[in-house]
């Protein structure tokens, strides 16, 4: 299993509003780099990905599981980009903020902490181990 860590602005989509979608999941959509698109389509059904909230909070909230592998996005009109689908698993005890991530020495080479503005990144079995530590997992 692979892990992800995909960010969202909490006012275009929160962590509430993916829970709300309940087992179903919903689609991850919008993605616009080629960089991030190149980790869409090496999502398998089962990996799991931080949920982090972008611009308000900047912290990673929670988790989520792909449950729907890289298909087209219908809101590309030019179809070069898809989307996947994902499903919320579980809330972090304590959300891990950027600030805290930035101070762990051992997340120094962490994507997030290189490339904070790509949306969709990978993150490695010892990043995920460590964050899901911080976040009380």
């Amino acid at each position: 299993m692979a892990h992800w860590l995909f960010k969202s602005e909490p006012a275009t989509w929160s962590w509430d509003q993916q829970v709300a979608a309940g087992e179903a999941g919903t689609h991850w959509n919008g993605v616009r780099n080629h960089g991030a698109k190149l980790h869409l389509q090496a999502m398998k059904v089962g990996d799991r990905g931080f949920f982090y909230h972008s611009n308000e909070g900047k912290a990673v909230v929670g988790i989520v599981s792909v449950v729907r592998p890289y298909y087209p996005d219908d809101s590309d009109p030019t179809g070069r980009f898809g989307m996947v689908d994902v499903k919320a698993v579980e809330a972090l005890a304590k959300p891990v903020t950027l600030q805290a991530i930035k101070a762990e020495p051992r997340l120094a080479a962490m994507v997030l902490v290189n490339n904070s503005r790509l949306s969709v990144q990978p993150v490695s079995e010892e990043e995920w181990g460590i964050v899901c530590g911080m976040g009380g997992l």
